[in-house]
C-alpha cells in the first residue's frame, strides 16, 4: 500500500501510522485503546506488553499529527489488574455472600432457556447480582474478591502522560465522560468500598505548534453546554452487541467538532466498530481508520461507507462549512 493518504478503514497496527499517514498530516486522532482490564480481545496481552503498546501508539502519533493538532484518548480512569505482591485486603463480606460457581456458560445457558428475560431477571433465576451476570457476558472481573488475587488500582492518566510527553506532545486538556444513570435504572451495587465505574477520561495531548481557536465551530449555546465545560454526560452504548467495548457516536462527534475544521484529517488507530468514522464522515472530515482485527475492519468501513454514500447524512458537515465560507 502507498504512503499517499486515502480514507477509509484499513488492517494494521496503531504503533505503525506513517503507513497509512503522511507525516504531520492528521488534525486529530481520537480513539480508544484496550483497557486492560480482561476482554476478550485482550486476554492474551500482558501488563507490560500493554504499556508498550501506548507508549508506541503515541510515538507513531508524534510522527503524523500535524503541528497544532491533537490526540484526544478516551480511557478508564484508573487500571484494576491483579497483584500477587499486594497484601490481601477483601475478607469476607458479611453484608452479602455472593456465588462463585456462576460461569460464564452457565449464564447463556439459562439465558438460551429464557428467551427475552432482561439481565436483572436472569440474574435472579441464579440467585447472584445483575453486576455478576453482565461480568461473566463480557469476560470482566477486574475488581478482584474473596476468592481471587488481590486487585491493585493505579492512575491511568500518569502513564499516557508520561508517554506522550516521551513523544513530544504535551497533556493540554481533559474531560470527564459521565456515562448515562445505568446504575439508577438497576439493581447493581458494588460488593466492597470501591465505587461502580460511572465515568471516564478523555486525555487530549497536543502537538507543539500553531493551533487557530475558533470559538465558532459551536453555536453559543453548544459552547454554554458542553464546549467550555470538563464534564460531558452521555448516554453509553447499551447493546454492544458486535463489539465488547463501543463509544457513542456524541463522543467523537464532539471532539472533531471542537478540534477540527471541514476537510481536516481524523484518524482512529483502534477504530473498532467504526463509530469514530462515521462522526467525521457526517460531520465533512476525512477519515483514516486502522484496526488489527478484521472483522472490526469490515464492521468499520461498512458504517463509514453508508454514510459516504448517503448525500442526506452529510447535512452536519455542510452545515459547518457555512462559517468558513462565510455564508
Amino acid at each position: 500500500m502507498e504512503r499517499s493518504m486515502k480514507q477509509g478503514v484499513f488492517l494494521g497496527d496503531a504503533r505503525d501510522l506513517e503507513t497509512f499517514c503522511e507525516p504531520d498530516s492528521i488534525a486529530l486522532s481520537v480513539w480508544s485503546p484496550p483497557y486492560h482490564v480482561g476482554k476478550s480481545y485482550e486476554r492474551d496481552q500482558s501488563f507490560v506488553q500493554w504499556k508498550s503498546l501506548l507508549r508506541r501508539t503515541l510515538a507513531s502519533h508524534a510522527r503524523v499529527i500535524k503541528p497544532g493538532g491533537f490526540v484526544a484518548v478516551n480511557i478508564a480512569d484508573i487500571l484494576c489488574f491483579p497483584d500477587p505482591s499486594m497484601p490481601r485486603l477483601m475478607a469476607e463480606n458479611v453484608s452479602r455472600r455472593k456465588r462463585s460457581d456462576i460461569t460464564r456458560e452457565l449464564v447463556l445457558q439459562v439465558m438460551a432457556a429464557n428467551p427475552g428475560l432482561n439481565r436483572r431477571e436472569i440474574a435472579a433465576i441464579l440467585g447472584c447480582s445483575e453486576q455478576t451476570v453482565d461480568r461473566r457476558l463480557k469476560g470482566n472481573n477486574i475488581r478482584g474478591g474473596k476468592y481471587q488475587t488481590q486487585t491493585r488500582v493505579l492512575l491511568v492518566g500518569g502513564i499516557l502522560e508520561q508517554y506522550a510527553m516521551e513523544a513530544g506532545m504535551y497533556l493540554y486538556d481533559r474531560r470527564v465522560w459521565v456515562k448515562d444513570a445505568a446504575w439508577e435504572n438497576s439493581r447493581w451495587h458494588t460488593m466492597s468500598y470501591r465505587a461502580v465505574d460511572e465515568f471516564e477520561h478523555i486525555y487530549i495531548f497536543w502537538k507543539p505548534g500553531p493551533t487557530r481557536v475558533v470559538r465558532e465551530r459551536l453555536s453559543k449555546d453548544e459552547w454554554i453546554a458542553w464546549g467550555s465545560r470538563g464534564v460531558w454526560s452521555i448516554p453509553s452504548v447499551r447493546a454492544n452487541d458486535d463489539h465488547e467495548a463501543k463509544f457513542p457516536l456524541e463522543l467523537p462527534r464532539r471532539l472533531i467538532q471542537l478540534l477540527t475544521d471541514p476537510d481536516d484529517w481524523v484518524l482512529d488507530p483502534f477504530v473498532g466498530s467504526g463509530t469514530s468514522g462515521v462522526a467525521a464522515a457526517r460531520m465533512g472530515r476525512k477519515f483514516t481508520g486502522i484496526d488489527k482485527e478484521p472483522r472490526y475492519v469490515r464492521m468499520a468501513e461498512q458504517a463509514f461507507m453508508a454514510v459516504i454514500q448517503q448525500p442526506d447524512l452529510l447535512e452536519e458537515g455542510l452545515e459547518s462549512r457555512r462559517w468558513r465560507n462565510g455564508s
